[in-house]
């Protein structure tokens, strides 16, 4: 029996072990993942200063309707997953989401203590939108409201600190079964990485699992300590809703 086709959108803001993830998913021999399909469109509407912008806006779709006709259409050859890395603030006001109907949308969230240290070492501006937690906390409410029911939430750390038992939990809420390749993955750059991996994934390339860190949180430097404030908000208004290991 052929299995139903699988379209999932991962919703999350920078560095937040979005890439890592997107590599689980591709390892799975039945799954065509696709990085960051809004990020062309993105730039080019709000012309912000970002690594490489002018060549990611030369390279792909900006039309963001094409983006989410292909998003929703027929799936790529090869698979029965259709695994989409969608970061929050690209979701821009005049998008509509009933452009996006089919997809199972999902949510991936970090604290903004972790993702604020890990960020300003690509991108030293950085703003609350830049993080995508209010539009992130917009998106999962009306997701939320329009299917009367919770979409998942996967918390970052949660996966580092146990990734068998939250990638089986995930799974379960995606309908999808678990597939142990998720595991782990062959170092090394992909095909299917944006332009944009030669400034963003250095870590993630050298990578080969899901690993926690022994490393100590960094001090937040103290012209940050006010955004971090106010992104703490967001992230607590989802956090309870995350997966949890019975």
């Amino acid at each position: 029996m052929t299995r139903p086709v699988a379209r999932i959108a991962m919703w999350s803001g920078p560095r937040n072990l979005s890439t890592a993830m997107m590599r689980s998913f591709e390892n799975r021999a039945d799954t065509i993942v696709w990085d960051e399909p809004f990020y062309a469109h993105y730039l080019a509407e709000t012309g912000l200063d970002h690594a490489m912008a002018d060549q990611i806006i030369a390279a792909y779709e900006t039309d963001w309707q094409k983006v989410a006709a292909r998003a929703t259409g027929p799936m790529p050859d090869g698979g029965t997953v259709f695994y989409q890395k969608h970061m929050t603030h690209h979701l821009l006001p005049h998008m509509n989401l009933e452009q996006l109907q089919g997809l199972r949308h999902a949510f991936l969230i970090r604290d903004p203590a972790r993702v604020l240290t890990s960020y300003v070492d690509k991108r030293a501006e950085v703003s609350l939108e830049d993080l995508g937690l209010p539009q992130q906390q917009r998106l999962f409410e009306t997701i939320q409201q329009r299917d009367g029911k919770t979409p998942p939430v996967l918390d970052a750390d949660d996966v580092l600190a146990d990734p068998a038992d939250m990638l089986t939990a995930l799974c379960r809420a995606l309908e999808i079964p678990f597939d142990p390749a998720m595991l782990s993955w062959p170092a090394g750059r992909r095909d299917s990485d944006g332009l944009w991996a030669a400034h963003w994934y250095g870590a993630v390339e050298a990578s080969t699992h899901f690993a926690a860190t022994d490393k100590p949180l960094r001090d937040i430097p103290a012209h940050l300590t006010d955004l971090l404030s106010a992104a703490e908000p967001y992230y607590q208004a989802l956090r309870p809703h995350r997966l949890r290991v019975n």
